[in-house]
């Protein structure tokens, strides 16, 4: 194989006839027009200079991206700033915005002090960019808004929370109109939250205020068009609902914030004069979060009637005020396993009598709402035939019969341990008490010598049988003897060193036999105390305690 040289270039000639390959240090073929054929061709504008930093050449994409630029010209005074700030401080890069178009510059050094500069045109990667980023931004904002919006159960919580959560992302302040549940006055309230306000401010307005906002009273109405921004309006009537530096709205929207069971208010969003005004996405948000609200808030009250209702009926059915019965001291303890609630179906009831005084004490079957239902209709029935029959084993059967006789008895299949009895103090000071027992544990009697003997009454529950049949007992408290009825709750918590042991009968007797002489109160306390350090705030059972004291001579 030998090596020629024609025109300049070096190359191997083979025998076989193959064309040659230029060697890398072979100079590239020198054609003016081809290379500007070349430079033209190129999606990226480049812009060569010299060393004092003077424009040599300028391809095609340069002069439509930067006509500015031309042969001769200073890129350290052209009419670029970015580029010229470039040359001025010797960065290699620029980035900026020009003509409506967003470039991006790099330099490359060349031989002799020369200088190529790259520009690139990434006006619609950035915009992709941007709507990523808007679009990420968009959905923190709605997870932030609705984690916020969820915490709270609490209305007014919810309706600072959609006042607040708004500003200043999507507005500089944000108005909530809105309907106040009864017994408030019969005006449109609203609550407003502005950038560089400490906290929510709240008032009411006049109905005209409803239809001097154009699309207010729609959106009240829970018309559900798509919310549309005001730009022209002078919205005179938003000034008494806006702070007084905030000068004139800009653009003003109003979006209805509709629940499932109607509209749940409206929600004015207003941006300032100097601020632009809401796109389509803005809009498309602004509805979301609108609709986000207003379910928030239509849970929240739904809520806060249910909580009103459980107040009700929680304040129905705990325990009374003890009345004070002449020659007795009474006192009652009670923990109910619906800690929320604070009902459950343990109860006792006291009432006086001619002669002293009227006790129950009973445990339904269960526990929570459907126990406390029950309870409230023992309670209630007792409360009415005791105006009848006061003799302990009748009132049993008549209270037997009256839960039979309940619209629901045969699908309610549930069934209450119950003591029923009455104490009548002596002259003495002692008290002779009679006790008619339905299922339930036998009461206790603690001496005054710190015996405990237990009372034996046995008979089967009531509402579990048509039939069923009870017995009774009667007992003599000395003066100072006391006499404690419970329910099974108290033996059966389990705890203790294993968590799962009873608490049992025996622990009881021996928590009794030295509190002999204690006040009913301070027994009872006690007794509460040593459960609940048994259970170490495990889960429980209902507890109901009545102790009565015969108060010995006046």
């Amino acid at each position: 194989m030998t090596t020629t040289r024609r025109g300049g270039h070096a190359g191997p000639v083979s025998g076989g006839g193959q064309a040659s390959r230029p060697s890398p240090e072979a100079p590239l073929p020198t054609d003016p027009r081809l290379a500007r054929e070349l430079l033209d061709g190129l999606a990226e504008a480049v812009v060569t200079t010299d060393h004092a930093g003077v424009v040599t050449l300028v391809n095609a994409m340069a002069g439509e991206l930067l006509p500015e630029l031309t042969p001769g010209t200073d890129l350290a005074r052209c009419a670029v700033p970015a580029l010229a700030a470039a040359m001025a401080q010797e960065s290699g890069t620029f980035d900026t915005a020009h003509r409506g178009r967003r470039l991006r510059g790099v330099r490359r050094r060349l031989a002799a002090g020369r200088c190529a500069w790259y520009v690139r045109d990434v006006t619609e990667e950035q915009a992709r960019t941007d709507a990523l980023l808007a679009e990420r931004s968009r959905t923190a904002f709605l997870a932030q808004a609705g984690s916020r919006l969820g915490l709270s159960l609490h209305r007014d919580q919810t309706l600072r929370a959609a006042t607040t959560l708004p500003v200043p992302y999507l507005a500089d302040a944000a108005l909530v109109v809105h309907h106040p549940p009864p017994p408030a006055e019969n005006l449109p309230h609203w609550i407003r939250y502005a950038e560089g306000d400490p906290a929510p401010v709240t008032g009411t307005a006049p109905w005209t205020f409803t239809g001097a906002v154009p699309g207010l009273a729609d959106a009240l109405h829970g018309d559900a068009t798509d919310p549309s921004p005001w730009l022209d309006a002078e919205l005179a009537d938003l000034a008494d609902v806006l702070p007084a530096t905030f000068g004139r709205p800009g653009t003003v929207l109003i979006s209805p914030m509709l629940a499932a069971g109607g509209p749940a208010g409206a929600l004015i969003l207003i941006r300032r004069a100097d601020r632009p005004g809401f796109d389509r996405r803005d809009i498309e948000l602004a509805r979301e979060f609108a609709a986000r609200a207003g379910a928030a808030i239509a849970t929240a009250e739904l809520y806060g009637e249910q909580a009103h209702l459980a107040r009700v009926l929680q304040n129905s059915l705990l325990p009374p005020k003890l009345p004070p019965l002449p020659g007795l001291t009474l006192a009652g303890g009670y923990r109910a396993a619906g800690d929320s609630l604070r009902i459950g179906g343990d109860f006792y009831e006291v009432f006086p009598t001619a002669s002293g005084g009227m006790f129950a004490l009973g445990d339904v079957c269960g526990k929570g709402v459907g126990a406390a239902v029950l309870t409230g209709r023992v309670r209630q029935s007792l409360q009415t035939l005791r105006l009848v029959e006061q003799r302990p084993l009748e009132l049993m059967g008549l209270l037997n019969r009256a839960l039979f006789d309940a619209p629901d008895a045969a699908a309610r299949a549930q069934f209450t341990t119950l003591l029923l009895g009455t104490v009548d103090p002596g002259p003495d000071g002692g008290a002779t008490a009679r006790i008619a027992g339905g299922g339930h544990p036998s009461p206790l009697v603690v001496r005054a010598d710190g015996s405990v003997t237990r009372v034996p009454v046995g008979g089967m529950p009531i509402g579990a049988f048509v039939g069923a049949t009870f017995r009774q007992a009667e007992v003599r408290l000395a003066p100072g003897e006391l006499l404690l009825a419970y329910t099974d709750g108290v033996t059966e918590a389990r705890g203790g060193p294993t968590g799962v042991e009873m608490f049992g009968e025996r622990r009881l007797l021996q928590a009794l036999a030295p509190a002999a002489g204690l006040p009913p109160a301070a027994l009872v306390e006690r007794l509460l105390q040593l459960v609940d350090e048994w259970l170490d705030g495990q889960a429980h059972d209902d507890i109901a305690m009545l102790a009565v004291r015969a108060s010995g001579p006046g």
